[in-house]
Order: C-alpha cells, then structure tokens, then sequence
C-alpha cells in the first residue's frame, strides 16, 4: 500500500489534522512545523512525532517529505504554497489560496511548471451539508438548478493579528466555493456592493469601510448566477456559514440558527406541504473506516483544545476527514484533486475582485481566464 510522506506547517488549527493523517491508511504523519519551539515540541511529544522543523525552508529541504499541509496565517499562503511546490512537494493549503489575484495566477502556473497538485483545503464543499446538496443535485432530485445563494457572518472581535478590519470578501471562498463547486461553474465576473460602515479604528487598518459587502457572481458558459454575503465586523449575527440551492424540482434552504434544521422546498405540491424540514446525514460512510469517525466529532476530546475556527463554525460540517482523504487520493491516483488550483485561484479571486469592486460602486469586474 502507497503511503505519502505528510509534513503540517502550522499547528494551531494544523493540529487538528495530524490524528486523521496518522491514521489514513495511505500517510504516514512524517513531520510538523512551526516557528515556536516550545509549542513545536509540546505537540511532537503528544502526538509522537519525531521530525520537527522550526525553519519552513529547512522542512522543504528533506527529501522524505511528499506533501505539505499549510495551515499558517493568510498572508503566509501563497509565498509558501509557491516554495513547497517548487521545493517539489504537493501541497494542501487552508483557505484562502493568496491575497491578491496574481498570486493566485503565479500558484496556478508553479502548480503546471511541478507537475505536482495543489488542493485548496475549502471546508464547506466538503461539509455533509454540501454532500447531502450534492446527492440531490446528482441523482437529479433538484431538477434544473435556477439560483445559487450563500452567505458567511462571523464575528471575528478579538481574533489575533491580521483579522481586525479585513474586508470581508477577502475570506470569500467559505461562500464562493460552494455555490461555484455544485455545479462545477466557473465564476466569470462579479460586481459587489459594500453597506454600513465599521468601526474607524478598524477601517483604516485596511481601508475598508464596509460592515457588509454582498456580491452577484456571473458564471461562465452557463445562464446561472449566484449571490454572496459577508460580514466580519459590527453586525450583529450568529455565525452562519449557510448555502442555498433553488432548482425547479426541490429547492434546498440553510436553517437561520444553527442549531435548527434545513428545510427542502418541492414543487407542485399543496402549499403547505411545500416546505419540509430535513436531518442531513452523515457521510462517513464515504471514507475509510480508520477515518471515518472525524466526520461526527473533533480530533480533541476536550473542548477547550478546539481551534477557535472549529468551535465556532460547528466542528466546519464534519468535513475535515473528507478534505484529506481527497487530497491524498488525488496524489495516489495522479489526478487533480477538488478543487484543483485553477479552481481554488478562481474562487479566492471572485472575493479579492468582489471588494474592488465595492470600493469602485459595484463595477462589473471579469475574472482571469486560470485555465490557460
């Protein structure tokens, strides 16, 4: 049996990851990396990993490792997606791919000049929400799919470092991806309004004024297009981090609070018997049984040891077991994992585009071709 060599770079959220690489049958949980030392060997030694590396340079050096796992600081994405691919390792990266459109365009093309695979780590396209959607829409329940609506608010007071006054299409992809990956669509312009105002003292850390920024996204070769909002500062709202589909047959509507259930809408019938709440499934069943359990709980159990972002997006729909187990097939299989780089510079790039054009009065702004 093929096992690929996984090294995690970062390990506040990367930590949740390293008991699913130890157990898919085809990793071996070679290596770990962080620049603070002590936190560096505090989690070696509770998980037995030996190789340790505080230097990211250092950790590509070793000719062992097949894939890297980023899980640093949004900023850090795309300088060290473009040196592990380089450094010839495949790479697995938390969201968002880069901060600007042509950081996403170099990662694509170092992604073809390697010939190795680049997987953008998008939480919600694997989330059992998303699959449940994504078993309707296939087995042809929702009929034509007319519209796409997608929507995440988080309050993010008190997060560390870069978070304070980000603009919130910036971190877009938690609603771009699912509403661009159901359907396979290809996001082809944008135009996005900004509303409200934040706080002064966050607004100028970034230059962006808006509480709110709501786009319309124009798919390509398709008469499909799809609405997103987000929200990061000075709204009042639980977080949601929701996705809706309306097709001719059923449509699909994500529950206003969190602990509530969906509802799915079918056409023709009686008007009160349209709308139905429904329980999503699990789908573990869909994974290797020595990961399969991750999808219904953390890789903690305590609480208190959950990241911050596992907490408050609700464990991200069971969705982290699916999201390794994708990457790793695709490296085993030779093939491009879900999404792939072009699709992962797309979806990063429909929000970096989204907030200029809000500064700009909504403009219609068209997205690269990354395909070429």
């Amino acid at each position: 049996m093929q096992k690929i060599n996984i090294a995690i770079v970062g390990l506040g959220f990367g930590a949740e990851f390293i008991p699913i690489y130890q157990r898919h049958p085809n990793t071996t949980m070679y290596a770990i990396c962080q620049r603070n030392v002590e936190k560096l060997n505090e989690i070696g030694d509770a998980y037995g990993i030996e190789k340790r590396y505080s230097s990211y340079d250092e950790l590509l050096a070793d000719p062992a490792i097949d894939a890297v796992h980023i899980n640093s600081p949004i900023p850090n994405h795309a300088e060290q997606s473009l040196k592990a691919l380089r450094a010839g390792k495949h790479v697995a990266c938390t969201v968002p791919m880069a901060t600007t459109v042509e950081e996403c365009l170099e990662i694509v093309k170092a992604c073809k000049e390697s010939g190795k695979k680049y997987m953008m780590m998008e939480t919600v396209v694997y989330s059992r929400e998303f699959l449940f959607v994504k078993e309707l829409y296939e087995t042809r329940q929702l009929g034509k799919v007319q519209f796409l609506k997608a929507s995440h608010q988080q309050d993010m007071e008190g997060w560390p470092d870069y978070w304070p006054g980000l603009p919130p299409m910036h971190y877009a992809t938690h609603c771009v991806g699912p509403v661009a990956g159901l359907l396979k669509l290809e996001a082809d312009y944008v135009s996005c309004f900004g509303s409200g105002t934040i706080r002064e003292e966050l607004a100028k850390i970034h230059n962006s004024p808006f509480a709110v920024e709501s786009a319309h996204i124009k798919f390509k070769d398709s008469d499909l297009s799809a609405y997103v909002y987000r929200s990061l500062f000075d709204v009042a709202r639980q977080y949601r981090e929701s996705f809706e589909v309306y097709g001719d047959k059923k449509s699909f509507e994500w529950q206003l609070i969190e602990d509530e259930q969906p509802v799915i809408h079918t056409a023709k019938k009686p008007e009160p018997e349209i709308p139905e709440k429904v329980t999503v499934p699990d789908y573990g069943h869909l994974l290797p049984t020595e990961i399969a359990g991750f999808t219904t709980r953390g890789v903690y159990d305590a609480d208190e040891q959950q990241h911050l972002s596992f907490t408050q997006g609700g464990g991200h729909g069971g969705s982290h077991p699916h999201m390794v187990h994708e990457f790793v097939s695709a490296i085993i299989e030779n093939r491009d994992p879900f999404p792939n780089a072009a699709q992962s510079a797309n979806w990063t790039s429909v929000g970096i585009l989204a907030h200029e054009s809000a500064l700009q009065g909504g403009k219609l702004i068209k997205l690269p071709d990354f395909n070429v």
